[in-house]
């Protein structure tokens, strides 16, 4: 059985989700690639970050450090992508990877001991730290 807790997580992570494909639905590519001055970042580009952050921390989230070597970090910063579906691609496998790691976990899971940047946190306190 589901945890209260882990139920209510997945539930704001969700919302967070609909509210995104929702925005994303209504724009272009072009409208998605458009930054307002140099120093921001276009939709894609947050996008693309957003799910380079999610497969980072939410991959094998119990058993490996949330920052993984495999990430290029500062490449999600380039406009690499070329159409909307790929925009929208890069977004779907972030969440369900973040979905992927959360649906299973029970109420134990929650008091593990993780590590993001080889600093321990409880399973639970990551959770929320990445929820907000």
């Amino acid at each position: 059985m589901e945890s209260t807790y882990i139920s209510g997580i997945i539930k704001q992570f969700n919302y967070y989700k609909v509210v995104g494909n929702k925005a994303l639905e209504q724009l272009t590519f072009e409208e998605m690639n458009v930054r307002h001055n140099e120093d921001s970042n276009s939709i894609s580009i947050i996008v693309k970050h957003m799910a380079g952050s999610m497969l980072n921390r939410w991959t094998n989230f119990l058993t490996e450090d949330g920052e993984k070597s495999w990430r290029e970090r500062d490449q999600e910063f380039e406009a690499t992508c070329t159409s909307k579906e790929e925009i929208i691609k890069s977004w779907k496998i972030g969440w369900t990877c973040l979905f992927s790691a959360l649906k299973p976990l029970s109420d134990k899971d929650m008091d593990a001991l993780i590590f993001i940047r080889n600093e321990g946190h409880t399973a639970a306190d990551a959770v929320l730290r990445n929820s907000q």
